[in-house]
């Protein structure tokens, strides 16, 4: 006999905890129970405890799955709650105005709850079925939105970097076989290759960077563009770096434009780009993993102009279209250019019944098990609409263009730019004080002061050597009185350190 007789007990007495017909009064118990602690997280005073990471570190017991100790459910949930759900940090919080995280909307955890329960694999027809149906429409639509043609197509991926690592990636393999013949996908590295170039703003994102390293093509292989006074890519300047690497016998490939840079928020002028590249026939990849979502705004329109011609888009919903994370596509101007990434396994998705009636999106992706996240942004395109998504992010902009007002006259403060996005950078300035090092040293004593304390997430950044504060509004229903609420608490921590130093 293979099990014994207390092994059989075991699994007798832990069956009922499968998501399963025997245990659906087990799970609605589960989620019920759960959902209680949740909406308990909500009323959290700060957007976090202040705990240290020491004291953090310290309650072991909690941390530690000890395998020969079986709780109950509401034991095992009275200790996430004391160990995460006490001290986790809320984005909804008016006072966390950090990072790239929107506070989600209620469709789209709906929709994540499903997909998480039904735990439908992706990947293949046979696995996802209507699935994949789902996932292609949210495709479609996207595509649409950009102004993309009807041969553009699509992938969710797990979010900007890998979007952005998918556009190098296509964008190298697409010039080397269309302009030397080479197929790099089956027969591997070529010399030719290491001379091959990306060009960037300096301000777009590490991911680049990091992507041409990952691809054994090195960070030298990036060559980053001046950003103008608004912190946009020079069009000349680009001009000038192509021409450079061309005398210098490197091979131009591809230029990647930002549509809402990180930091500032800034759009690179898209049209324009998107000009050169066709003039030189490289590839135009547009990453909008911050404001590629504003295609749903009137605000914004002229400034994605162009987006429509790009080779390659990267957006991320779960930036700035309330989604859970995560939630992103990769989307291309020709489904064709999914052929560089494309693969056939004989017990998965073998090419002799490839059938276009029942798609394997595996041949789109890098990963092979992918979650269902594109169910929760149809849910939220069903339930709370384009439009409605649309004037959120309305919201943040103008909520970001008051707080620049608020604060552009005010002597304790240096405001870089204004916002063209959701984006404030600023520092605080200490009176009478030239010494960029001292600046420097405050305005990182107030973003950690605040955060330690639970009072209020900031986000740092750099620019020109010199240490900023930066606002990034991602909610719609924080106020103006929220945010200078916050920049009450910088006075405040600023004039404590200047009165203790």
């Amino acid at each position: 006999m293979l099990f014994d007789t207390q092994t059989d007990l075991v699994i007798g007495q832990k069956v009922n905890q499968f998501f399963d017909p025997q245990s659906k009064d087990t799970y609605q118990e589960y989620i019920q129970k759960t959902v209680s602690y949740l909406t308990e997280f909500l009323h959290n005073e700060n957007f976090y405890s202040g705990e240290s990471p020491n004291d953090l570190r310290s309650m072991t017991d909690l941390i530690t799955a000890d395998p020969h100790i079986k709780l109950s459910i509401d034991d095992t949930l009275k200790e996430i709650k004391a160990l995460y759900l006490d001290h986790t940090i809320a984005f909804h919080h008016p006072t966390y105005v950090a990072h790239l995280n929107c506070p989600v909307l209620l469709p789209s955890i709906i929709g994540d709850l499903i997909a998480s329960s039904v735990n439908t694999a992706i990947e293949t027809w046979d696995q996802s079925t209507s699935g994949t149906l789902i996932e292609q429409e949210m495709i479609r639509w996207i595509c649409s939105e950009m102004g993309l043609p009807a041969i553009s197509d699509g992938i969710f991926t797990s979010g900007g970097t890998q979007s952005n690592f998918m556009a190098l990636l296509i964008a190298r393999d697409h010039y080397a076989y269309k302009h030397f013949g080479i197929n790099l996908k089956e027969n591997g590295w070529s010399d030719v290759v290491s001379k091959f170039r990306f060009f960037c703003s300096e301000k777009a994102h590490f991911s680049i960077k990091k992507n041409a390293a990952l691809l054994g093509m090195g960070y030298n292989a990036v060559i980053p563009i001046v950003t103008d006074q608004e912190i946009k890519m020079q069009p000349d300047a680009l001009v000038q770096a192509i021409e450079k690497e061309k005398k210098l016998g490197n091979i131009p490939i591809a230029v990647i434009a930002t549509a809402g840079t990180t930091d500032f928020g800034s759009f690179d002028p898209l049209e324009t780009i998107a000009k050169i590249a066709d003039e030189y026939d490289i590839w135009f990849h547009v990453d909008g993993a911050y404001g590629g979502s504003y295609i749903l705004t009137e605000t914004h329109q002229d400034k994605l102009k162009g987006i429509e011609q790009a080779d390659s888009v990267t957006i991320d919903f779960h930036k700035t279209m309330f989604q859970s994370v995560c939630s992103s596509a990769f989307l291309v101007r020709d489904t064709q250019y999914f052929k560089y990434v494309s693969y056939y396994a004989d017990y998965l998705n073998p090419l002799e019944y490839r059938d276009e009636e029942c798609p394997n999106l595996i041949e789109k992706s890098i990963q092979t098990t992918r979650r269902f996240d594109a169910l929760k942004l149809w849910f939220t395109l069903k339930m709370t609409g384009a439009k409605a998504i649309g004037s959120f992010l309305e919201k943040v902009h103008y909520l970001a263009l008051d707080l620049y007002h608020s604060i552009k006259d005010d002597p304790c403060f240096e405001i870089v730019h204004k916002p063209e996005l959701s984006t404030l950078v600023f520092r605080y300035k200490m009176a009478n004080i030239e010494d960029d090092t001292i600046q420097n040293t405050v305005n990182l004593y107030i973003k950690n002061t605040l955060f330690k304390s639970g009072q209020a997430s900031v986000a740092s950044t750099k620019l020109n050597g010199n240490i900023y504060l930066k606002f990034t509004l991602l909610n719609p229903k924080s106020t103006l009185d929220d945010l200078l609420n916050i920049i009450g608490m910088i006075k405040e921590t600023g004039s404590d350190y200047k009165n203790n130093n």
